[in-house]
């Protein structure tokens, strides 16, 4: 069943991808129904592969649970060449099966929900097939036993990635963000790659397995990097982080993000909720017996996740557009989940990335129904009003919300709150770092998440009238999916909190995830003081009375903020100026130095001395003897004369030097 839960997204893409060929020849006869009912058989096989893989996910995990025993299983010897030895095959640990589930589940709900959201779309079946090739190669990346298959899945997420952003090419800004979401995951993509191979050196393997048993006999090693000695762990965990880093939007690698919401809305979910934002926390969970061996990789991943959850949150504060918002909203929650990894609460980080996939994916899909239902509209400015009109919608955008801003029974409310508290239990410098910037992110998470609220569902209505006349409710193809999302984003922090962090967890977990004694912070988390506990709540119903003050009483005062406060306004509003940073540091240099390169060496050298150099030379020589080639007998005479005198010249020159 594991086999299937893997392979049958694979199946469901290739089976969409045929159809694209097929549905191009009845477009090209004009034959509309025959095209439809192409589309019809696209949706029903990529849906009814997602379920099945679905199914076999919930039954492999549910026995492994039940047996204790991992389902690894081996497929195929891939590569034998001297040491560098290992197969294609699936790891079965609880942390692998639990990705899975999750995984296959959340992007069943996408593929159901994209049915009524990509109903007039031309290309069904293209986007069907993208969605479950970018699900199979992230199921992929979480099943690997060894590196070099994660990365396999790594760059096929990215591929797919590039492919689902750009899904509308004839949209100039779609064709933008996916080669940025591509270039900039690129350069993370090469750190991890170079931590591969430093592994490969220092472990002479690339299986899970193999590294870690012998992880703690290479605590102490050392890599020579230009005659200068470094920790091997630390060197490779950093490597490793960067690859992270890159997938997972942190700071300094997080400008993609925003600009990957030029894709159509389930793609949004697909991409920021449940797979690829995700797969660089997996892969440091994953990761976990070399991160505890270096205290400055743990160090550097807490102090990005923290800056990046401060952040991402400032930022989320000033957006207008719908997806915008809960796009760096997504960001500012990873920065929550790395800052747990980076205190050793790696049980914490991965509670977070579950139920954060449920409401996330809840919000971005309730998003989607709200543009559905505003004809693609995605400003909130131009909103308002709506919660009379869609009222279903509007239900699920506050389960969601409430998720996210962590109230309590809500999902959120039992990870994120544990997380800020293993911050401070960690009792170090850095982990007080991280719990202050927390508590400030829960504040502003509450405070950007119910200005979405007010601003969409509130208030008067800001749009047009004939916008408003088509607004309608969302079809049950979207409203069941939102339905069931909606569920988890109500009951699963409550009902697995004991399984991921509680009493149950060590039996849970097995050994997929790595923890040395001295690293304490999830087990202080729950001897912290009162205040510690509370704070995070207070904070973010702080947050929601502020927002309901701001944008419902007095809607004046957030006007006169921005004007009064103009540079902060325009510095938050500008992303923190990092894009036109690295416009000015990489992007500009980069292109000036291209323009250089290219009017030097290959106008000045390859085109002026080269090849085409050397053939306008021949040309211009044989232009100018054709010209001689007149027909009159006295100019050849003339020429053989200047002949024979200069053969003259020659000899007596010679004789009498």
């Amino acid at each position: 069943m594991y086999i299937v839960a893997i392979f049958s997204p694979l199946i469901g893409c290739l089976i969409a991808g045929v159809l694209i060929f097929i549905k191009h020849n009845t477009t090209n006869n004009n034959d509309v129904t025959a095209s439809r009912r192409i589309d019809l058989v696209a949706q029903i096989f990529t849906c009814g592969a997602m379920l099945l893989a679905a199914i076999a996910a919930i039954e492999t995990f549910v026995e492994a649970q039940i047996s204790g025993l991992n389902p690894n299983v081996k497929i195929l010897n891939w590569v034998d060449s001297g040491s560098l030895q290992f197969s294609w095959a699936l790891n079965g640990d609880t942390l692998s099966l639990l990705m899975v589930t999750m995984i296959t589940i959340v992007s069943l709900m996408i593929h159901i929900y994209s049915i009524g959201y990509m109903a007039h779309d031309k290309s069904i079946p293209r986007f069907m097939a993208y969605l479950s090739l970018f699900t199979f190669f992230m199921l992929i990346l979480v099943s690997a036993n060894n590196l070099v298959q994660m990365f396999l899945g790594w760059e096929g997420v990215g591929l797919a990635s590039y492919l689902l952003i750009g899904f509308w090419f004839d949209k100039a800004s779609a064709n933008a963000a996916a080669i940025k979401a591509f270039v900039v995951n690129r350069v993370g993509d090469f750190g991890f790659a170079i931590g591969i191979l430093a592994i490969f050196l220092l472990f002479d393997t690339v299986n899970f397995e193999s590294i870690f048993r012998i992880v703690a006999d290479k605590s102490s090693a050392t890599l020579n990097i230009f005659s200068t000695e470094f920790h091997a762990l630390t060197i490779i965990c950093l490597l490793l982080f960067i690859g992270a880093m890159g997938k997972s939007a942190q700071l300094g690698l997080h400008v993609w993000l925003p600009d990957a919401m030029e894709g159509p809305t389930p793609v949004s979910a697909l991409i920021h909720a449940a797979t690829m934002v995700t797969a660089g926390v997996f892969m440091v969970a994953r990761m976990s017996p070399l991160f505890e061996y270096s205290e400055i990789a743990l160090t550097v991943v807490t102090f990005v996740g923290a800056s990046t959850a401060i952040f991402a949150a400032t930022v989320a504060c000033v957006q207008n557009d719908i997806k915008r918002v809960i796009a760096y909203s997504t960001c500012s929650q990873l920065g929550y989940m790395f800052f747990a990894l980076g205190v050793s609460a790696y049980s914490a980080g991965m509670f977070h990335l579950i139920t954060h996939a449920f409401f996330k994916s809840l919000l971005f899909l309730g998003a989607g129904s709200v543009i559905h239902a505003m004809s693609g509209e995605q400003n909130m400015q131009k909103m308002g009003g709506l919660y009379k009109l869609i009222p279903v919608t509007y239900i699920f955008m506050w389960i969601g919300s409430l998720a996210l801003a962590g109230i309590w029974p809500f999902s959120g409310f039992f990870s994120k709150d544990l997380i800020i508290e293993t911050a401070w239990a960690a009792q170090t410098n850095i982990g007080y770092y991280a719990f202050w910037l927390g508590i400030l992110t829960a504040f502003l998470t509450a405070f950007y998440s119910w200005r979405l609220i007010i601003l969409t569902f509130h208030g008067v209505s800001r749009a047009d009238e004939k916008t408003i006349a088509r607004v309608h409710e969302s079809p049950m193809t979207m409203i069941l999916p939102l339905s069931f999302l909606a569920l988890g984003a109500l009951f699963i922090g409550l009902l697995t909190l004991e399984y991921f962090v509680g009493a149950r967890a060590p039996d849970f977990w097995g050994n997929s995830i790595f923890v040395l004694s001295i690293h304490s912070a999830l087990e202080n988390a729950h001897d912290v003081d009162i205040w510690v506990k509370f704070l995070p709540l207070s904070c973010a119903i702080a947050g929601i009375l502020l927002a309901y003050l701001l944008y419902s009483i007095a809607p004046e005062v957030p006007k006169a903020l921005s004007t009064g406060f103009r540079r902060t306004y325009k510095f938050l509003v500008n992303k923190w100026y990092f894009d036109e940073l690295y416009q000015r540091i990489f992007i500009e240099p980069a292109f000036s130095l291209g323009r250089n390169l290219w009017k030097a060496i290959d106008d000045l050298l390859i085109d002026g001395v080269g090849p085409n150099g050397i053939s306008a030379a021949v040309r211009f020589i044989a232009q100018r003897a054709a010209a001689i080639q007149s027909g009159y007998l006295y100019h050849y005479a003339f020429v053989m004369l200047l002949g024979v005198a200069a053969l003259i010249t020659w000899f007596l020159v010679r004789d009498y030097s």
